[in-house]
């Protein structure tokens, strides 16, 4: 657990990953499936692993529960795919929220943190609904943020809708 809270809670926490790319691969081997694993969509110009290394450049924060979330967001996709004339990856945030937990038990956290990492996980691809949201503004704070990071390391082309959705949900959660 040590390494990778080294690891995700340096400055530039995509050098930090470059340069223990061998240790986090031994403490999350599932990682290795993102590597190279295309998207094969007109959304994504990045593979899983590069998407999730764009992710964590654009979050640009030493937020230990936020980068982890980052790294784990898309875990599932290489296994929750489906191809089609165009590749799709229904039930994906599902199945990240499921290895999260799992891979977070396994390197021995705390219950409370895999919840708020696991929970980051399931919700990144789900709008913030303003008219019910959580009790922890902390956390729906991560949750924009992510969500954000995330848009933004999809293709150029195609973020703009994805924005200008989320800045109408930021305007109304922080008047």
């Amino acid at each position: 657990m040590t390494n990778l809270n080294a690891i995700f809670q340096q400055d530039n926490v995509v050098n930090a990953v470059h340069e223990n790319m061998e240790d986090l691969l031994l403490l999350i081997p599932e990682v290795k499936c993102m590597i190279g694993f295309e998207h094969k969509h007109p959304h994504h110009h990045l593979d899983v692993w590069e998407h999730t290394l764009q992710v964590l450049r654009n979050l640009n924060t030493s937020d230990l529960e936020l980068n982890i979330a980052a790294l784990l967001h898309d875990v599932g996709k290489p296994s929750s795919y489906q191809d089609e004339e165009v590749r799709h990856f229904h039930g994906h945030a599902e199945a990240s929220y499921e290895m999260t937990k799992q891979i977070l038990q396994r390197l021995g956290y705390e219950d409370s943190f895999i919840k708020r990492v696991s929970y980051l996980v399931l919700t990144h691809d789900t709008l913030i609904d303003v008219s019910s949201l959580d009790n922890d503004i902390e956390l729906v704070r991560k949750r924009l943020a992510l969500q954000y990071a995330d848009a933004k390391a999809h293709h150029p082309d195609k973020v703009a809708k994805r924005l200008f959705i989320l800045d109408s949900v930021k305007e109304q959660l922080f008047r």
